[in-house]
């Protein structure tokens, strides 16, 4: 297993880290993502820590706390070899502090993550979302003193615009906060919006990518093909809820060139397209899904090998994407 920076820290992790939202399968939003039960789960994470994967990501909200409670269980015993994060932010119950990022919301949600999962620290913490409502230096101040408590070791943040992840930064700057030290966000070939203002401000604040969606809700994993009637699935059932649009022909293209490399090199769609994206240097991790054992392995055999400049001109130029205003004043 390769190994990576946790963006601006010393910590290294493995370039796949296992994505726990199928754990439990009991939130109304999350429920089709999956339903595994802990026998499942601690197998799947027996793998991954076989094959060099430690590093396991959840959310308070997968399952409103019920994929924490699965993870937890399934660490037992193992927490020590483990890195866990976990994120906070979205819905949790009915009331209006139930949400946000205010430091009484955010500091009942640690103590709730904390009991679900069975252990006295988080490896690294996430805010969930961007909230607007609450100023930008109380959060930050909140997660300074989670990280000074000991609860809580590296801080980060998923799904923030590029100007909120800047005046995040500014503010630990001028403030000596704690700084977010990792973005998580959706990035895939066919969908690269995040390469137009989100890479170029990771890369100059020297942090990384933790990519999740590597597979654009399960688009790329072969089973959508041109003249193909779709197969049961995630997209299938319906659990494509929140998924960007992605025009068919564009996808359709796409897909063509991972079957015709997938053709030559003998490798997966999936696991090309995972490939694809650890070519870049920015990204430090990418949250992997899996169902079963068969899709976990598939998925770990990602790594270990590259592609070409060959084919990585081809998929780069076939999932290529218009620059927004105002990049493409500067391409032209």
């Amino acid at each position: 297993m390769e190994y990576r920076n946790l963006g601006n820290s010393g910590l290294k992790v493995p370039v796949l880290s296992l994505g726990t939202g199928t754990f439990g399968g009991t939130n109304e939003f999350f429920q089709r993502w999956g339903q595994t039960d802990v026998k499942e789960a601690t197998r799947l994470i027996d793998i991954c820590l076989e094959r060099g994967i430690n590093f396991f990501d959840t959310a308070n909200v997968y399952s409103l706390g019920d994929s924490e409670i699965v993870l937890g269980k399934a660490l037992k015993g193992k927490r020590d070899k483990s890195i866990v994060s976990t994120k906070a932010t979205f819905q949790m119950g009915e009331q209006p502090n139930e949400r946000g990022s205010s430091r009484y919301h955010l500091m009942n949600a640690l103590e709730d993550s904390l009991k679900r999962l069975g252990t006295d620290y988080i490896d690294l913490y996430l805010m969930h979302g961007f909230d607007r409502k609450t100023p930008i230096e109380e959060t930050l101040r909140t997660l300074d003193n989670m990280v000074k408590s000991g609860k809580v070791r590296y801080i980060g943040c998923s799904n923030f615009a590029s100007w909120q992840l800047m005046k995040s930064l500014s503010i630990s700057e001028r403030a000596n906060l704690e700084k977010y030290v990792i973005y998580q966000g959706y990035y895939s070939l066919i969908g690269r919006d995040c390469e137009q203002e989100l890479l170029p401000l990771l890369e100059d604040q020297n942090m990384g990518l933790m990519v999740w969606s590597p597979l654009g809700w399960g688009r790329l994993t072969g089973k959508i093909k041109r003249g193909m009637e779709m197969k049961a699935g995630r997209i299938k059932s319906g659990g494509d809820v929140g998924a960007p649009p992605v025009e068919d022909e564009f996808l359709f293209n796409v897909v063509d060139v991972l079957e015709k490399i997938s053709n030559e090199i003998g490798k997966s769609i999936p696991q090309i397209a995972i490939n694809w994206l650890l070519q870049n240097k920015c990204v430090s991790n990418i949250v992997i899904g899996a169902r079963n054992e068969k899709q976990l392995l598939s998925n770990i055999d990602s790594v270990g090998w590259n592609l070409s400049e060959e084919h990585l001109k081809l998929l780069n130029e076939i999932s290529a994407q218009a620059s927004i205003y105002p990049h493409w004043v500067g391409d032209r």
